[in-house]
């Protein structure tokens, strides 16, 4: 039996981080993955669906140009076999970049799938590896319910949705977080008729009710939209599915599934060392260094442990176990929670976000800004948009934000690391803000909050000098 320090369960974007740092301390570790390498991100998750939001945005751009004094819009056409070719070509491409770095640890890497004998052992079918630690980063899968199985040869799921070469003409989304936003929307623009399909009015992670209702009547205005969520799907002599959502019945070619993703951890035989878990079956851990409680040897990371499902929290929490799991017990400081949807316009939840203020029960004070008829955004003829920032009654500092917004991407930034700075609205405001710009609209939200806030501002929005110009 092969013995080594650590065992890397996944080669994601937390396990590779994770042997990254754990490299650094000591050679004697393995990575496990029997599946298909090249992280989660690049082959059908980030990245190739920007790529077709990228397409699909300059795209519906066409309906913008007359009033800009542009003609000939309407003899614009899309090829949908080579829009795909071209999402393919760069994830491919992205792929690569990650595939390029195995070259460090081929010797290191194994090519099966891991089944827990006991805690420090792993059954690889073909051998067992007895490791002091094991880091397991196997990430999520698409869930599809049991009962929609009979219909899998109509399903499109975000992992194999890039690979199409036949397109159908009409599409169920079904879930709108934010794989089902982001590529509902895309495909709409595209040309596939949808309708969005969704359980309440929460979009995307949103929380804020006024937000929430704002970017559901805008996506309104797409493409149609049912919130009572599914209750029948039936197969019509057609071929074609029909499906009943509330009191509306819609007749598609095909469904696209996204109503989340389920930890990959089934096949791991969690059961054989009795792991304590949650009310969702996953193993319950410190969220500060991520061991098991039940088995501190055993750290959970990445997508798989179902808390911050995005990439660059994956990576930190696979560095974290790398370091802690390699050398001495460390604490590390997570980073301000910032979440972007790259609809368009882009949907962003930063840091504190309502109904977490709301269920703590902070004293907070909302400033709140309309992108229509902000500067920027009349220029760029895209007047869409509601922002709300949080800030505590008191001390005036800034707790978190929701927003749609164009370019919500870089105000999300901006603001997670204010909250980050632990920056107050007053010393927000003290900051330059160009003009004229989408940050303008942060600018003015900011100025909202300061006038609710318990002590009200007074003078310039500047730093004072320490000490007073000589006259």
């Amino acid at each position: 039996m092969k013995q080594v320090e650590i065992a890397i369960i996944g080669a994601g974007s937390a396990g590779l981080t994770a042997r990254a740092k754990i490299a650094k301390h000591t050679d004697n570790y393995v990575i496990i993955d029997g599946g298909t390498l090249g992280t989660t991100c690049a082959r059908v998750g980030c990245m190739p669906s920007k790529v077709l939001i990228q397409a699909a945005n300059d795209f519906h751009r066409r309906h913008k140009f007359q009033q800009e004094g542009i003609y000939g819009a309407e003899n614009l056409q899309l090829n949908f076999k080579e829009c795909f070719q071209h999402v393919r070509s760069l994830r491919d491409r992205f792929v690569k970049g990650v595939m390029s770095s195995h070259t460090y640890f081929e010797d290191k890497l194994i090519r099966s799938h891991a089944r827990f004998v006991d805690e420090h052992t792993l059954d690889l079918g073909s051998e067992k590896i007895r490791a002091e630690k094991i880091i397991i980063a196997t990430g999520t899968s698409p869930i599809i319910p049991d009962e929609w199985a009979e219909f899998h040869d109509q399903i499109i799921t975000s992992d194999d949705l890039f690979e199409l070469e036949e397109f159908p003409k009409s599409l169920a989304v079904i879930g709108l977080g934010v794989i089902g936003l982001e590529l509902g929307q895309a495909l709409n623009r595209l040309g596939i008729k949808c309708v969005a399909i969704t359980r309440g009015t929460r979009l995307a992670g949103l929380s804020d009710p006024e937000i929430q209702n704002y970017c559901l009547e805008k996506l309104r205005e797409e493409m149609e939209v049912s919130i009572d969520g599914v209750q029948k799907i039936e197969k019509l002599d057609s071929g074609t599915l029909k499906v009943t959502s509330g009191t509306q019945s819609f007749e598609v070619e095909k469904l696209f599934v996204s109503i989340g993703r389920s930890p990959n951890l089934e096949k791991l035989n969690l059961d054989s060392i009795n792991v304590e878990t949650d009310s969702k079956n996953v193993p319950i851990f410190d969220p500060m260094t991520f061991q098991l409680k039940s088995h501190p040897n055993i750290y959970l990371v990445g997508d798989v442990n179902n808390t911050r499902p995005v990439l660059h929290e994956a990576t930190d929490e696979g560095g974290i176990a790398g370091v802690i799991s390699s050398s001495e017990k460390e604490c590390f400081q997570r980073r301000t929670p910032v979440y972007i949807t790259f609809c368009d316009p882009n949907i962003c939840v930063v840091g504190q976000g309502f109904q977490q203020l709301k269920e703590e029960k902070v004293d907070f004070i909302t400033g709140s800004v309309s992108f229509e008829g902000q500067g920027r955004s009349i220029v760029k003829l895209k007047e869409q948009g509601l922002l709300h920032v949080y800030a505590e009654r008191v001390s005036g500092k800034i707790l978190g934000a929701e927003l749609q917004a164009p370019d919500g991407e870089h105000l999300a930034h901006l603001l997670a690391w204010a909250i980050s700075l632990k920056l107050t609205v007053k010393e927000a405001l003290s900051l330059p803000f160009y003009h004229p710009v989408i940050e303008e609209g942060l600018r003015t939200a900011l100025r909202d909050a300061s006038k609710k806030l318990e002590t009200k501002p007074s003078g310039l929005e500047l730093f004072r000098c320490e000490d007073p110009p000589i006259r």
